[in-house]
């Protein structure tokens, strides 16, 4: 049972409130004033927190403030409740990094609807996101949703770019954030002797740029355009406003940073210890689930790289990447067909060990 504390110094507000919410399934403490309610906010952590503004001891913008210095209570969704519509206090109060506005008089619908779109968002921040491909997928289909990464892509023009066009260098300094609407993008870094390792493959719904942007340093790779893409722009400015207002979108892609440092490093250790027919193999399944296109009669999964670029990923040469695929071949795992792959096992390139 969810639990939601009201903190209303109107004593029939503050209990008509708490019944209506009771009736509808939740869970309910009440607070008679600011310093009370962030006492019981402490003590006894709520899923969700309705506050009034104009409150006597500690009103409701000095609640907020406190909340989100307590990193227990930071990422609570946190709604006004209020009878002053003007627009500088809704302004004021969503730059403090409140989540909504419920305006007195308030109907049912609107109270109910405003606490289940905050929880479901909070449930979304929440979840555990596993630490390979599919949790990155997930995550952004999740991202893709939010309102407030939305509204940075309204009125904005995709901008076309061709296959084999570099979008950043690596070495640059980061100044946009790059949202993929159509095409693929390949990432990679270059040795000292120019040869290429291929990070990472995005498309359409994948951000790009963000890592650098948000360690505020240079570009640690390149990234160039694999199928002709269009891209949304995001001004390194509007993107920055946007995590310091928002302590949701902020949280996400912190974790999502976190998730892709995790899966450089498992990709270090597979290069470094596994073989070449497990790294090919992990590669082979890492390419499919980036850039696999599912056949809708026959459900098999194909994949269209060149040779080069799949040795790239997999940090070995050419050579011996089609060695490898040959014997795959030779073992039904796949099928190959010019730059075209046809995975029939992919469970057998999953559990294969040597």
């Amino acid at each position: 049972m969810k639990k939601i504390l009201i903190i209303e110094d109107n004593q029939d507000i503050r209990e008509n409130t708490a019944e209506l919410l009771e009736l509808a399934g939740y869970e309910v403490e009440m607070a008679e004033n600011g310093k009370v309610g962030v006492e019981k906010a402490i003590a006894n952590v709520p899923d969700i927190i309705i506050c009034d503004i104009m409150m006597p001891v500690l009103d409701g913008y000095g609640v907020l403030h406190l909340i989100h210095k307590n990193v227990d209570l930071q990422y609570i969704p946190f709604i006004f409740l209020t009878a002053k519509s003007e627009r500088s206090d809704f302004r004021k109060g969503m730059e403090m990094g409140a989540d909504d506005y419920i305006t007195k008089p308030f109907t049912e619908v609107e109270l109910l609807s405003a606490i289940e779109s905050r929880l479901t968002k909070a449930d979304a921040l929440r979840e555990k996101f596993s630490q390979d491909a599919d949790g990155l997928d997930r995550f952004i289909q999740t991202a893709r949703g939010w309102k407030e990464l939305e509204n940075l892509t309204i009125d904005k023009s995709p901008r076309l770019i061709k296959k084999k066009q570099i979008i950043y260098s690596e070495g640059e300094k980061p100044n946009k954030l790059f949202f993929v609407q159509k095409g693929s993008i390949k990432t990679y870094k270059t040795n000292q002797d120019g040869k290429e390792l291929i990070t990472n493959f995005l498309k359409p719904g994948d951000f790009l740029g963000y890592v650098s942007l948000l360690e505020g340093g240079e570009y640690k790779e390149t990234a160039e355009v694999m199928d002709d893409a269009e891209l949304i722009v995001i001004n390194k400015d509007e993107f920055q406003d946007l995590l310091h207002k928002n302590s949701e979108v902020a949280h996400r892609f912190i974790q999502l940073l976190a998730n892709e440092i995790s899966e450089r490093e498992d990709q270090l250790i597979k290069l470094a210890y596994n073989s070449l027919r497990k790294r090919v193999a992990d590669g082979l399944v890492a390419i499919v689930a980036k850039k696999g296109v599912i056949d809708a009669e026959s459900g098999q999964t194909s994949v269209h790289m060149s040779r080069e670029e799949m040795a790239e990923t997999v940090g070995t040469a050419t050579e011996s990447l089609i060695r490898t695929l040959s014997d795959f071949k030779s073992e039904k795992l796949i099928e190959a067909k010019g730059s075209k792959i046809v995975v029939l096992n992919l469970k057998g390139l999953q559990n294969l060990r040597g």
